[in-house]
């Protein structure tokens, strides 16, 4: 496995699969694409397979026979990623909603001297171009003010999909333990992070840096709207009660 290796967790997602966008992210990074098929009922796997096999070592696929969420399909890629080597590891949403070039300026940032996170960030300002409807974009600000009093730090977009990470010891304990959340997982990695564990402490503030992305678009097709709201919040309740229990036990 090259150095630098993207998990692209894929649920159903033939239909929106673009290899071409793919190719292109795979031209820009020296890196291996690792997609994680989360128990599919469509074509997903089939598409997948048939990018690999034409993209030989760029490409690899991890496959799980049932869906097991997000967060574990994230987890357990990132997991095999540092397994087979790679020093650099992140995650990108299947839509592509952040294009290769943004997903280019994450992995320069990475650089040896600088921070050991890098997150991608969904700030509309001038000059940006960032495509998000008005309801999405304010009922992401609800939950980036939760996800910021829960974590202790102020940290503006916690749910764009695409985070860089570059291989600590801090990171391979955050992993250990399955996570909690199926969609509010990031919230929980990054608290692990911040938090540590008994035998890997926690990155200091300074190790994390949001990057706001010149370029994002909403994909239509996500998997969560305003009906999975409920669980959501049930979900950031678990994950804020599990990160006091690890801050206790740290002391």
């Amino acid at each position: 496995m090259r150095k630098l290796a993207l998990i692209i967790p894929c649920y159903d997602e033939a239909r929106r699969f673009d290899p071409e966008a793919f190719a292109a992210l795979a031209g820009l990074t020296d890196a291996t694409l690792l997609f994680v098929n989360d128990g599919s009922r469509d074509a997903t796997e089939a598409r997948l397979r048939a990018f690999c096999g034409r993209s030989g070592a760029r490409a690899e696929l991890l496959s799980f026979s049932r869906n097991r969420g997000k967060g574990e399909s994230v987890r357990e890629g990132l997991r095999a990623a540092l397994h087979a080597g790679a020093e650099v590891v992140g995650y990108l949403d299947a839509d592509l909603a952040t294009p290769p070039e943004e997903v280019l300026r994450l992995a320069s940032a990475l650089s040896a001297e600088g921070p050991s996170v890098v997150l991608g960030s969904r700030v509309r300002v001038l000059g940006s171009q960032i495509e998000r409807s008005a309801l999405r974009h304010y009922g992401g600000r609800i939950f980036a003010t939760l996800a910021a009093l829960i974590l202790r730090v102020p940290v503006y977009d916690t749910q764009c999909g695409a985070k860089l990470f570059r291989r600590t010891r801090a990171l391979e304990a955050a992993l250990a333990e399955p996570f909690l959340s199926r969609w509010c997982f990031d919230v929980e990695l990054l608290g692990r992070l911040l938090i540590g564990a008994p035998d890997a402490p926690g990155l200091p503030l300074p190790a994390l840096r949001e990057l706001p992305l010149r370029s994002w678009r909403d994909v239509p097709g996500g998997k969560v709207g305003l009906r999975q709201a409920p669980r959501v919040a049930f979900e950031l309740g678990r994950v804020a009660l599990d990160l006091s229990r690890r801050r206790r036990a740290i002391g």
